[in-house]
């Protein structure tokens, strides 16, 4: 399934706008998709095909701080140093396209859990050809990782189901989670946090 410019930014905003959240997709310029991640987030590149993500803390970027509110999270040693690659790598694993697609429907709210769809009007189905949508833009051969751990099975697999959920932090905010697609061409981060 491929996605046109109306169908995923109507998909984005419909999931999104009332959340805070931070998407945008940027080009895969490097072997290691991981540098074109970090360029993402520190808002470096536009996006290839100039479609709108959401980005509601672009003003409080600074030259020192491009990333904000990527960054390392507080309890290492250096909280101020910029993510780098290997960091990205360190706290992203890889996970399924139906783990994917179940975990562009949990960002929409706090908590990283489906139950957050009951704010909807539409049904699982619907909301489910909405993240189809927004991972198709992506085409057949991309790969998702994410920083959540809840259920987090060996086969690339999360429950969401569990009775409770973690993640690796990306961020100083209380809880961080995100999705990370990795196709030849493109890279695209949907990232939802809670204060």
């Amino acid at each position: 399934m491929s996605a046109d410019q109306t169908s995923w930014e109507a998909a984005v905003r419909h999931l999104y706008e009332d959340v805070f959240t931070f998407s945008a997709t940027g080009p895969r310029e490097h072997e290691d998709w991981r540098a074109d991640v970090l360029a993402v987030m520190e808002r470096a590149v536009p996006d290839p095909r100039g479609w709108a993500g959401i980005d509601p803390i672009a003003h409080e970027r600074t030259a020192e701080h491009p990333a904000v509110p990527f960054c390392r999270p507080a309890f290492r040693d250096d909280p101020l140093r910029p993510l780098t690659p290997a960091d990205i790598g360190e706290r992203l694993h890889e996970i399924d396209r139906a783990s994917a697609e179940s975990l562009l429907l949990a960002l929409t709210d706090g908590g990283c859990t489906l139950r957050n769809l009951d704010r909807f009007t539409e049904s699982f189905d619907e909301l489910q050809a909405k993240a189809r949508t927004i991972l198709g833009r992506y085409g057949d051969t991309f790969t998702c990782y994410t920083n959540v751990t809840v259920g987090a099975g060996r086969n690339g697999t999360l429950d969401f189901g569990a009775s409770h959920w973690g993640y690796t932090p990306m961020t100083f905010y209380w809880e961080d989670a995100g999705l990370v697609t990795v196709s030849d061409t493109e890279v695209g981060l949907f990232w939802a946090f809670d204060c």
